[in-house]
């Protein structure tokens, strides 16, 4: 069975999908970059092999940007334990890729090859890694049955799995049970996990878990963040603060009304909302749903604040550093497709507020159980929850407790991976 698994695989999957992505790309940008960025791949990853100074190298692969910040936490603690080390990152996504490659404690940053079997021979006899990490799911099979052929380790970083998975449809499920079973060890974010992947009946890997990793990196952030003054207390004094993060259109459809209906009630609240891509034609259809009242002001301009009650983020990579000065935040994307990191805010110890589409989080299904997150479905409850927020200062703080316990009880995964991963090194 497991020469049909490999022989499908490579005849019928891998074209199939390689023209399909042909095809795509011909109408959408971030596929085309995909493709284009890995020309020339393996000629650049020879070169920046001469600045490897250790035979001893991790490989560390993410499909994209999120995943990647949950290596974070393992890659700057295998840096500061040992200085003997190389680190290689890989991404299969353009948008992992363009956000990390000049992340400094990695020493080669490049794109995954598309996984034909002749692909990863090549890459893997160039890396030559001593261990291999796949963070949460991206899991190519050309790439990991190469490594098991070499007697390479691999392990699954922060593993989630669902019973309800379409992995557990009987072919799939027989593909996948051959597929995790080139694993060394795969280290779950929590028993539930663990007990579905017990469910394919693995004879080789060690199925453990260990916690999430993405506590770690939030905790260390939170730290850095605080010593970031980016807003000046003027402008704070006196003020409460609701702080709206990675918003798209259809939060602030709900969220813009309910923040015109507060403001009209409480002028010492002061509202910074930040959208998640703010291109020119976003920062102005907020302000065009906003209107002229409450007057606002865009955060690049604010060195000429004159006491207006919103600031619109035009600028990227500031969201962490801003939630510390928040007393209530609302995770946009909640509204859309999926909700953003609740964690970010729920570091700072305060109530976390997000619409109903938040399931593909599993810390924001734990902030509301522990009701230190809050959930609402339309304007009317998205008012009435913010307004209980900002106004009942012993509800906002056993809330915030809630949150910041949800985060410190869950930090430590780094370091229980870090001692199974050594091991192998």
């Amino acid at each position: 069975m497991k020469k049909i698994w490999f022989i499908l695989y490579n005849i019928v999957f891998i074209p199939s999908f390689w023209t399909l992505l042909q095809i795509a790309a011909l109408f959408n940008t971030k596929i085309r970059r995909g493709i284009d960025g890995r020309k020339g791949l393996f000629e650049k990853v020879e070169r920046d092999l001469a600045k490897l100074t250790s035979k001893r190298r991790i490989w560390f692969h993410s499909s994209s940007m999120g995943e990647f910040e949950q290596a974070k936490p393992i890659i700057a603690a295998l840096r500061r334990k040992y200085r003997d080390i190389n680190i290689i990152v890989t991404f299969f996504s353009p948008s992992g890729y363009d956000h990390s490659k000049n992340y400094k404690l990695a020493d080669i940053i490049t794109y995954i090859p598309f996984d034909t079997k002749a692909n990863a021979h090549r890459f893997l006899d160039l890396i030559q890694p001593t261990a291999a990490v796949f963070v949460r799911y991206d899991v190519w099979p050309n790439h990991l049955w190469e490594l098991n052929a070499r007697g390479i380790p691999a392990f699954i970083a922060n593993a989630t799995m669902r019973t309800t998975s379409a992995r557990f449809y009987p072919l799939l499920k027989n593909f996948h049970r051959f597929l995790f079973n080139n694993f060394e060890s795969i280290f779950t974010v929590s028993a539930k996990d663990a007990n579905a992947f017990a469910m394919f009946g693995l004879t080789h890997p060690s199925v453990e878990p260990i916690g999430e990793t993405r506590y770690d990196q939030v905790w260390q952030r939170s730290d850095d963040a605080k010593k970031k003054h980016i807003i000046s207390p003027a402008i704070l004094k006196g003020k409460i603060l609701l702080l709206a993060g990675s918003t798209w259109p259809e939060d602030e459809e709900v969220l813009i009304p309910s923040i015109k209906k507060i403001l009209q009630y409480d002028s010492n609240v002061l509202v910074i909302l930040v959208p998640h891509e703010p291109t020119e034609d976003a920062l102005e259809d907020v302000e065009n749903k906003l209107g002229s009242k409450p007057r606002s002001i865009r955060f690049s301009n604010l060195n000429d604040y004159s006491n207006e009650h919103i600031i619109i983020v035009d600028s990227i990579g500031i969201l962490m550093a801003l939630y510390q000065y928040a007393n209530v935040a609302y995770v946009g994307g909640s509204f859309r497709q999926g909700i953003h990191n609740v964690l970010e805010p729920a570091v700072y110890g305060i109530p976390v507020v997000f619409g109903p589409k938040y399931t593909n989080s599993q810390e924001a299904i734990e902030l509301l159980h522990r009701s230190g997150g809050f959930v609402v479905n339309d304007q009317q409850e998205c008012y009435r929850t913010l307004r209980t927020l900002l106004d009942d200062k012993k509800a906002n703080s056993i809330a915030g407790l809630q949150a910041f316990a949800l985060v410190k009880e869950n930090v430590g995964a780094t370091e229980r991976f870090i001692q199974h991963l050594e091991k192998s090194l």
